[in-house]
């Protein structure tokens, strides 16, 4: 089977400990999913992400048309062999990105027009073409392309947005179930041994697609857009078009509702979020995907993550600002309970100085830190949802 997810034990909160098996491997759920949106998770070379038990990471359809283009890296074998990450993958639609450009969009029911960020070039994303697009990437999960409504916004501009979602869901399904045995995982490379694919895992298999709820913060337009998605039947489900500058308690409000309506067989991902203590908390509520930029995003600005409570891994998160001149001197580790490569050899101090000489050393030693802070709360997190915690 090309997606299989196996659900191992339940909480009574309705967080659950599964498996979810791809065709690049298996993944432990619940999981956080380091982003790599130009084939690279920022200033973290894939050799430390195997380090970390990153199980499966994302890759960004927008950024990676444009450069270095969709074919090209269809030629190299798709993303995988491209970036050398032999574990699973997922895809976005581009639609986030797209919905990003408002100053550079036209949308209509055909697609997405838009002009590059890069170069001010122009080009269209339809429903199709973001399909084939993520299918020349490869990934083991590819999303349906959508429509990203802006908060805040009207219910009725809403409704209007879900209703173009929903049309896309299944032209973008039908696009999949016509396309989705062209994946180029098996093209061969003549000489190319580092990367060799054995064929026979991967036959009869394809990429998996999974549909994005959308309904903005309007709990009935998010039931409407679930039980619409759920008639198409697609491997996963999404919820979509949160953590946009609504309230944390509007984001959690909607996921609750919206996790009512998704089958409970099936993986449930949430895009785009958030916090530790977030994504901690959703998935005690029974997501079983999260990803977000935080965790590099913030070490590049000197922000690290760290408990309260070094000792207890369940204690309050803190936030550090590795920058102030009071950790000049400190020659402590950033978290003297976490056990990562960072933490087990360097000091505040130093990180400090990296930040402070602009040495690109300290934004990659501050994003190893920030993951492994993230991994490890799902790691504990699914430890403790195996005993039905």
């Amino acid at each position: 089977m090309s997606l299989l997810f196996e659900i191992a034990a339940t909480s009574g909160g309705g967080g659950r400990r599964g498996e979810l098996t791809l065709p690049h491997g298996s993944v432990q759920t619940p999981v956080f999913m380091p982003v790599g949106t130009a084939a690279t998770v920022k200033a973290v070379p894939q050799n430390v992400l195997e380090d970390l038990n990153a199980e499966i990471i994302l890759a960004n359809t927008y950024h990676l048309y444009l450069r270095p283009g969709h074919e090209l890296i269809a030629r190299a074998g798709g993303a995988h062999r491209f970036m050398s990450w032999q574990r699973p993958m997922l895809t976005d639609s581009g639609g986030f990105q797209v919905f990003s450009l408002a100053k550079l969009r036209k949308i209509t029911a055909e697609g997405v027009e838009f002009r590059s960020h890069i170069d001010g070039s122009k080009h269209f994303f339809s429903p199709e073409h973001s399909m084939a697009v993520q299918i020349a990437l490869g990934a083991d999960v590819m999303m349906v392309f959508d429509e990203c409504v802006e908060t805040p916004a009207s219910w009725e501009r809403t409704r209007d947005s879900m209703a173009l979602t929903h049309a896309w869901a299944e032209r973008s399904k039908q696009y999949w179930v016509e396309h989705r045995d062209a994946v180029p995982w098996t093209n061969a490379l003549e000489g190319d041994a580092r990367h060799a694919y054995d064929a026979a895992k991967f036959a009869g298999k394809h990429q998996s697609l999974f549909g994005i709820v959308q309904g903005g913060m309007y709990a009935d337009l998010r039931r409407e857009s679930a039980e619409r998605l759920v008639e198409m039947d697609l491997p996963g489900y999404a919820i979509g078009g949160l953590a946009v500058g609504e309230p944390r308690e509007v984001t959690r409000a909607m996921i609750a509702r919206t996790l009512e309506c998704l089958p409970k067989d099936k993986p449930r991902y949430v895009m785009g979020v958030g916090y530790p203590d977030e994504i901690e908390e959703y998935a005690r509520m029974g997501v079983d995907m999260m990803d977000c930029v935080l965790p590099t995003r913030a070490g590049r600005h000197g922000l690290l993550f760290i408990r309260e409570d070094p000792k207890d891994r369940r204690s309050a998160v803190v936030r550090l600002n590795v920058k102030k001149l009071d950790n000049a001197e400190d020659q402590r580790p950033i978290d003297e309970g976490c056990g990562c490569m960072v933490c087990q050899r360097y000091t505040r101090a130093y990180l400090r100085h990296l930040f402070a000489s602009g040495e690109q050393l300290g934004a990659t030693l501050n994003s190893i830190h920030n993951l492994a802070f993230y991994l490890e709360t799902m790691e504990r997190v699914r430890g403790e949802l195996a005993q039905g915690l």
